[in-house]
């Protein structure tokens, strides 16, 4: 019988997760990723709660249940390397580091040394000889936060939930009464919970305020809390009141400007062509040949891209049309049809 390893978050598609493969006859043991427990001033951190919730679905179906503790690992590996970014200026993606580093290579290592032959996530996804495919539900479809995975972790591992809807999910736990059946989906950062980016990053940098200055005007029209926070496009936060909305168009991070204008027309958000750097190809890269689609942000349109230019680490891609708030720091993956091939950190001229 095979052995699955199930990672139980406490929430409902990990548990429906479960029920799926209990029910197909796989050996189950479900694990709780224990990634991150601290508290933060005003917030208390639910790991408790989903470990109970996990611990709760994993006894109502009559599977083994262990405790991983990654902290330490998930601390070096995703909260720096997410820290250091946002010093650098740049806005990085936590769930992808999350998926690449902890999931689907901690996780994976640690299940298959302790007796597993395969892995299984609750993530909307598909996978088939070490390629990853786009799920059934193209609205929770979460392909662009796993386009880091490696080939032969795909190979290992199970995506249940492939064919199924949200709906659907939703209504198989209640069916199967799964204690996470009405339990709302967490927001907000992928390991803290409810606790906003601004609020986080205050532990960890000098978030100091400063002026925030009308590109098309020059004038100052406000102050913002700290020129690290922000994004290109961003229209909430920056405290100005009254009239039209204020975007985000730029930020000069040593001088701790923040960049506005209300035209949304503005050139500084709008780009047709971008660069890509850390590539990651799941099989081999694609050929500029290919009929290609990239998407720069999770559940954005598919982009047509014109041309590309892959190198071994680097890549030049063209859109078809200009594309606002291309931001640097976030990941750019590039699918053929409904495969998922790859991709890159976005680093915009």
């Amino acid at each position: 019988m095979t052995k699955v390893f199930v990672g139980l978050s406490g929430g409902v598609d990990s548990s429906v997760t479960a029920a799926l493969l209990v029910e197909q006859g796989y050996e189950v043991v479900g694990v709780y990723m224990k990634n991150w427990a601290e508290d933060l001033p005003g917030m208390q951190c639910p790991w408790a709660d989903d470990v109970a919730d996990a611990k709760r679905v994993a006894v109502g179906l009559g599977i083994d249940f262990r405790v991983f503790d990654f902290q330490q690992e998930y601390k070096q590996r995703v909260v720096d390397a997410m820290v250091a970014e946002y010093r650098a200026g740049r806005t990085p993606n936590p769930d992808v580091m999350c998926n690449q580093e902890i999931k689907f290579n901690l996780f994976l290592e640690t299940a298959l040394d302790q007796g597993a032959d395969m892995v299984a996530t609750g993530h909307y996804a598909k996978t088939s000889g070490g390629k990853l495919f786009v799920p059934a539900d193209k609205d929770k479809d979460q392909t662009y936060f796993l386009y880091r995975i490696k080939s032969s972790a795909l190979e290992k591992t199970l995506f249940p939930l492939g064919d199924m809807t949200k709906q659907q999910v939703r209504q198989y736990a209640k069916d199967k009464n799964l204690w996470t059946a009405s339990k709302k989906e967490s927001m907000g950062i992928c390991f803290v919970g409810q606790v906003g980016i601004k609020e986080f990053l205050g532990q960890y940098l000098d978030l100091i305020p400063g002026d925030v200055v009308d590109q098309d005007t020059g004038q100052i029209i406000g102050r913002h809390d700290s020129a690290l926070i922000y994004t290109i496009g961003q229209r909430h936060g920056l405290h100005i009141g009254g009239g039209l909305p204020y975007y985000v168009v730029g930020k000069d991070v040593e001088k701790n400007i923040v960049y506005v204008s209300q035209n949304l027309n503005n050139t500084a958000m709008w780009q047709d062509e971008f660069s890509l750097t850390d590539l990651h190809w799941i099989g081999d890269a694609p050929s500029p040949s290919d009929s290609l689609m990239v998407r720069i942000r999770h559940r954005g349109d598919l982009l047509e891209m014109v041309s590309a230019q892959f190198g071994l680490a680097d890549a030049r891609i063209k859109l078809s049309g200009a594309e606002r708030a291309i931001t640097t720091g976030q990941s750019a993956v590039v699918y053929r049809g409904d495969e998922t091939l790859g991709g890159g950190i976005i680093k915009t001229d």
